[in-house]
């Protein structure tokens, strides 16, 4: 008989335990009815209610339900993979580089046109000039693709091209095919190419292609869990230079969007530079560091360096800026620019979000008599998170009569900025925290009247595609437009 019962007493024992759970499940399950009939019973009212700010207190109370009603049917599962998260989100924000923004130092001091205002980009910047330059502008890919295309297939020695953007497409297919060309002919071809602007696995035919063409190929911070603290630190460079004696850059990728001449949506607004002389070396030199600390190989020799006599008469300093100083070289050259304006200031940059130190330089020039006039792109962006970062500031610019005008045409996407009609630089650099904290970046800058003029023309002949922006519209902007732009405000350091 005591046998029989120690047999039984576990049965008993399971047989409680499965009541216990059964009966707890049961109130589990009546808690889960109860959040779902509060959600629509909220969801009902909000509907009804006329005031909005009763209709917002709604679906915020709302909010607080789905959160219950998911914590109710949380699992540990659920709740240690919402930790994990969390905790990578953590180690990612404390390992990202932070950028730093001059607070101090940033009164009018020297004028662009003083003698004095050379040596200050240079000792701020660590860009030296370089004489016996030749620079001409490209507008659109209907003139900047054929001058790269005939620079490549005449190339004799080298090929390097740094890019952010090297898609596959009828464009990428073209310069697959020079490349390859040029690589069979036993010309050496080096492309380092931007692991995430890039990406293999978006453009496998080409990378295919360039790779079994005899193309060397190197992948600039491809994304490990060892560097995550430089995951967001992109080549954003867009560099083709040829025998280390003819040099490209500017805003313009490799893809289809720039082709053209843009005539539509589908073919962007952008503009390349064509440098030849002693400035190219810098460009050269902005690559071999990149691929140095990319494939672990040393460029050097004739090949890539020559010795390169006059080629124009420009003067010409190359800013190459990257994230380890937070302070980089890329906003040391716009906020030394703007300070020094005396006359007028014409920036042109797709993506324009400056933080309180930009804005205070920008109203202090409209303050001491500087025309001011920015242009933006406007509803044709490939970005809306950064567009509305942008447009949410322009209140505290037309306020002291800055004026801002949206490119509408199509995405407008080339950056460069004039300063009293004699100072101008042009390349990959936007006005915005990934440029100035985060990118690898380069921009030629060149001290002439006539090449000032060039992008002068250009920035009116632009303004007539342009929506120039009103402050009373801007103030009686829509609410939808506000909450977009509150949102894009927390995405503001990736943007």
């Amino acid at each position: 008989m005591c046998a029989q019962a120690c047999e039984a007493l576990p049965t008993e024992m399971a047989r409680s335990n499965k009541k216990k759970k059964s009966e707890k499940q049961k109130e589990e399950g009546h808690a889960r009815r109860l959040l779902r009939r509060f959600l629509k019973e909220a969801h009902a009212q909000a509907r009804r209610e006329e005031s909005w700010w009763e209709r917002f207190k709604l679906w915020v109370w709302r909010g607080w339900l789905y959160a219950l009603a998911w914590a109710a049917e949380a699992t540990w599962e659920k709740l240690l993979g919402v930790f994990a998260l969390v905790v990578a989100a953590l180690v990612i924000a404390f390992l990202l580089p932070q950028e730093k923004s001059p607070r101090y130092g940033l009164e009018h001091t020297v004028d662009v046109e003083s003698p004095d205002f050379l040596p200050s980009i240079t000792g701020a910047t660590g860009a030296s000039s370089t004489d016996g330059n030749k620079v001409e502008v490209l507008t659109n890919g209907a003139r900047f693709y054929p001058s790269m295309l005939d620079a490549i297939n005449g190339a004799q020695h080298s090929v390097t091209l740094e890019a952010f953007i090297f898609w596959g497409g009828e464009t990428g297919r073209k310069f697959a095919d020079a490349l390859v060309q040029k690589a069979r002919a036993g010309v050496p071809v080096k492309l380092l190419l931007d692991s995430v602007g890039s990406s293999r696995y978006k453009n496998f035919s080409v990378i295919r292609q360039l790779e079994e063409g005899g193309c060397r190929i190197g992948w600039y911070h491809p994304i490990k869990f060892l560097f995550l603290n430089r995951f967001d630190n992109r080549t954003h460079r867009e560099i083709l230079i040829v025998d280390g004696r003819v040099g490209f850059t500017g805003g313009a990728g490799v893809a289809d969007q720039w082709a053209g001449d843009a005539e539509d949506a589908e073919h962007w607004r952008d503009t390349q530079v064509r440098v030849e002389g002693p400035a190219v070396s810098t460009l050269q030199t902005a690559f071999s560091l990149k691929w140095l600390e990319t494939t672990d190989e040393l460029v050097s020799g004739p090949a890539y360096f020559p010795a390169v006599s006059t080629a124009g008469p420009l003067s010409v300093q190359t800013i190459l800026s990257e994230p380890e100083t937070r302070s980089s070289p890329a906003r040391i050259l716009y906020f030394l620019s703007i300070m020094s304006a005396r006359k007028t200031i014409l920036i042109a940059n797709p993506y324009f979000i400056p933080d309180d130190a930009a804005i205070r330089l920008l109203r202090d020039a409209r303050r001491r008599g500087v025309e001011v006039k920015i242009m933006v792109a406007g509803d044709n962006n490939d970005h809306t998170a950064a567009r509305r970062n942008s447009s949410r500031l322009y209140g505290e610019l037309l306020d002291v009569g800055v004026e801002v005008y949206e490119y509408d045409r199509t995405m407008m996407h080339h950056k460069y900025m004039v300063c009293d009609g004699v100072w101008s630089t042009i390349g990959t650099i936007n006005f915005d925290n990934l440029s100035f904290a985060l990118n690898d970046e380069d921009n030629v800058c060149v001290y002439d009247r006539d090449f000032a003029a060039q992008l002068t023309q250009m920035f009116e002949r632009d303004t007539a595609a342009c929506n120039k922006i009103d402050l009373e519209k801007w103030r009686n902007r829509g609410l939808m437009t506000r909450a977009v732009e509150w949102f894009s405000f927390l995405f503001k350091r990736v943007t």
